[in-house]
């Protein structure tokens, strides 16, 4: 007894201290990288004072006296906040997260390292003039100082993962632009996915999964002609696991501008919104450069590279919407037989390109691959349509651009001449680029890479011969572009670019037009247009799409009311439904479960649950063949339905919409009750705001790394985008990365929010202090004079010379 009661009073003694020691020990990790934004500092290089003033949401606004100055502080005040993001994202864009996440991410890092960044990133910086050279290299300088001066103040990712940051070099920011290039260009795994189903498929469903050009009449260019071409495929996508890490940009856009004519302001106004999956710390970082007399430019940065990517200085402002171009192309090659690294090009074997790939895993174990090229680019491994044949794909992304240049020259350009002279080389990174300027003038341009290549109707095409391979690139002076339309208002939302009129196959993979088509159906409701409806504008969640099914599901359900007492029900609340995705909205709800279930019936049967579930997960093709089949009321899809007992393929139609919303109704009974007063949108749809690390229940619990769940409303049809993947309902993935309404008349009263924060600290203020007021469309007062910035002044830090 004694003994127990020694035991039972060292115990009493120790695990309050072993609590408080685990305590301190996990405060000091979450807390420890927090910067004093008002604690002055020494740097070396620095050639004068340099003034950084942050705002309520510590948002940095940089004043310098040179360039050299200028960008050395951009890279220390990023790292302040950034250092761990920054440092994933050079990782990402070189194939090196296995190093830190081990063996799972290997087959990410090979895909990566496959696409030869750092030698696209070579090639460009041999041919950037020394300015942005010099500006690169000073941002590095910036952050190899915060580096040095904070080797045991890091974010707490190091310390968790058990690793220190490398020393940055100007490389690593132009591999960032390259990684860029690789998230906008079409699907990876469209091509995978539609190869299989080609195989499984008759030829008829085949084709009618391929978009219809001819049905998408509303285009970014309208008025734009030149002639006419053939229309071929190509298509690919990153590795799903980029995905779940939210280290993906540029996946889809919102952008508009009116001239002064249909403003209240008499100047053009501006609106912008970049569609991104959603993670914590966000994609971009909020940040104002100034030299005075020289530049003053505000906006979003990529952390890890120093320049606004998008934003406006003092004459112009520009937004950055995916023109979706077809910027990749597979060849099927012929294997020599007697020699597996050779392949067949013009009656002869030619060798191919061998590397050797030792990707680290962690603890010292390293996985040695093999990558092979073609004269084309990279064989992609594992995947063989048959015996003794590869698939090699030629990319974009590897020929010559310089978006470096253009975004240098944007955050310094005065008029749509240098805007697009500045556009003019960004080229691997396709995007229609919105543009509005002080003097009134609003307009778009399209800056892309369009390869001049023969037509074919095959997702491979044969690779023994020269015929498909590319001639160039379609010149820039006949790439499309808007200038002052006589309507009043530019528009783009990832929606087809120009009609087939145009002479040069741009691609087939654009988004439907619900958010282009809403977006200009707001714009014409009123003769003038002022911020306030700009912010409802970018805040609004009717939906085209429903608006557009709603008559045909209301006529079919009329032909056969259902029986079921809350299947009326819901009828009635469809009828009185104004297609605005509320939360509270019980009619969101109804409808949404209704086209999943829709899409399930119509496709699954025939793909099989695996296919199926890959081909859920490509919006663009699970979005098409529902507005086909809606549209027409008849498809080779529903001849299975007709052989099941209906008299044509119409009342197939019907029969498939009686079910799908029978079963829609009794899901919705099943996971929120039978009382339909409680069925809302948002008791289902749900946004959460997720580290990458976040996953690990463990980790957020000690860190708070994540955010949520919030019910906002809105889908992905809506120009409020909250979008969930289709075969993962209703769990919210992707939407808005930012959103900015810019006043070329007082850019003072301009506006913007991020669904985040400044910091990537989680145990920062700043960490997600923006969240709340982005799910509540509220905005921060994008302030850009002097006067205003200092006005709103919390913090302030003065970074001076060390001698």
């Amino acid at each position: 007894m004694q003994l127990l009661k020694k035991i039972f009073i060292i115990a009493a003694v120790l695990l309050p201290v072993l609590f408080l020691a685990a305590y301190l020990l996990v405060r000091d990790i979450a807390t420890k990288a927090l910067p004093d934004y008002n604690q002055d500092l020494t740097l070396e290089g620095l050639r004068g004072q340099v003034t950084v003033i942050r705002d309520s949401h510590a948002v940095p606004a940089i004043y310098a006296e040179c360039e050299n100055d200028l960008y050395r502080a951009v890279g220390y005040v990023m790292a302040q906040d950034r250092l761990w993001q920054m440092d994933l994202l050079r990782r990402a864009s070189t194939g090196r997260l296995s190093e830190i996440f081990g063996e799972d991410f290997t087959d990410t890092d090979l895909l990566v390292r496959s696409l030869r960044i750092p030698e696209k990133s070579a090639m460009v910086l041999d041919s950037t003039h020394q300015p942005v050279i010099d500006a690169l290299e000073a941002f590095a300088h910036g952050v190899n100082q915060f580096i040095d001066h904070n080797s045991e103040r890091l974010p707490p990712e190091f310390s968790i993962l058990r690793y220190r940051p490398e020393k940055w070099e100007p490389a690593h920011s132009v591999n960032l632009l390259g990684y860029m290039a690789w998230e906008t260009g079409g699907e990876w795994s469209t091509l995978l996915i539609l190869h299989s189903l080609q195989q499984k498929l008759d030829e008829d469903r085949f084709r009618e999964l391929i978009p219809d050009l001819d049905l998408q009449k509303s285009l970014v260019h309208p008025r734009f002609r030149l002639g006419k071409t053939a229309l071929r495929k190509g298509l690919f996508e990153p590795s799903a696991k980029i995905r779940e890490m939210g280290l993906n940009v540029f996946s889809g856009s919102n952008s508009w501008a009116v001239s002064g004519d249909k403003s209240t302001t008499g100047n053009p106004l501006f609106a912008h919104d970049m569609h991104l999956f959603y993670s914590a710390p966000g994609t971009w970082y909020q940040m104002h450069h100034i030299i005075e007399g020289r530049l003053n430019v505000t906006g979003v940065v990529l952390p890890g590279q120093p320049l606004v990517i998008a934003g406006h200085n003092e004459r112009i402002a520009w937004g950055m919407t995916s023109a979706m171009v077809d910027d990749t192309d597979f060849y099927l090659e012929t294997i020599n037989p007697q020699n597996p690294h050779q392949y067949k090009f013009m009656g002869r074997w030619r060798d191919m390109e061998a590397r050797r790939e030792v990707i680290g895993t962690g603890k010292k174990k390293y996985v040695e691959r093999e990558i092979l090229y073609t004269h084309r680019g990279p064989v992609i491994p594992g995947f063989t349509m048959q015996e003794g044949k590869a698939v090699s794909m030629k990319w974009l992304g590897n020929s010559y651009s310089n978006e470096l240049r253009s975004v240098w020259l944007l955050n310094r350009a005065g008029n749509w001449e240098e805007f697009r002279e500045a556009v003019s080389s960004f080229i691997s990174i396709s995007q229609n680029i919105t543009y509005a300027d002080v003097d009134g003038n609003i307009g778009i341009q399209t800056a892309a890479g369009i390869p001049l290549r023969k037509g074919n109707d095959e997702l491979v095409v044969p690779g023994g011969s020269d015929t498909y391979d590319w001639r160039g690139l379609v010149p820039f002076d006949e790439l499309p572009f808007t200038y002052n339309p006589p309507e009043g208002f530019v528009i783009a939302s990832n929606n087809r670019a120009v009609s087939g009129d145009y002479p040069y196959y741009v691609g087939r993979w654009f988004d439907t037009p619900n958010r282009y088509d809403r977006i200009k159906e707001m714009l014409l409701e009123k003769d003038l247009l002022s911020v306030e409806d700009f912010k409802r504008m970018l805040g609004d969640k009717k939906s085209k799409l429903a608006e557009r099914m709603m008559p045909v599901l209301l006529e079919e359900m009329d032909r056969k009311p259902p029986a079921a007492p809350n299947g009326r029900r819901a009828i009635k609340k469809l009828r009185e439904w104004d297609m605005v995705y509320n939360p509270s909205s019980s009619a969101s709800l109804i409808f949404e479960k209704f086209y999943i279930r829709f899409l399930e019936n119509l496709l699954l049967e025939e793909m099989g649950e695996e296919l199926f579930g890959k081909f859920l997960s490509d919006k663009i093709l699970a979005r098409n063949i529902v507005d086909l089949v809606w549209d027409k009321r008849h498809s080779a899809w529903l001849r299975e339905e007709s052989r099941k007992g209906s008299r044509d393929e119409h009342d197939a139609f019907t029969r498939l919409v009686h079910k799908s919303f029978n079963e829609a109704i009794g899901w919705i009974e099943h996971n929120l009750g039978t009382c339909p007063s409680r069925w809302a949108w948002g008791g289902a749809s749900k946004l959460k705001i997720a580290h990458p690390m976040g996953q690990i229940r463990l980790l957020d619990m000690i860190f708070s790394m994540n955010r949520g769940p919030y019910a906002p409303g809105g889908s992905f049809h809506t120009v409020c985008p909250y979008a969930y993947n289709i075969a993962d309902p209703f769990r919210i993935v992707h939407g808005a990365s930012h959103r900015h309404i810019y006043t070329t008349a007082n850019w003072d009263e301009s506006l913007s929010i991020v669904p985040t924060g400044t910091s990537g600290i989680p145990a920062s203020d700043y960490y997600c202090d923006q969240t709340l007021m982005y799910v509540n469309d509220s905005y921060r007062p994008d302030r850009f004079s002097a006067a205003q910035v200092e006005r709103a002044a919390r913090y302030r830090m003065r970074l001076v010379p060390a001698d």
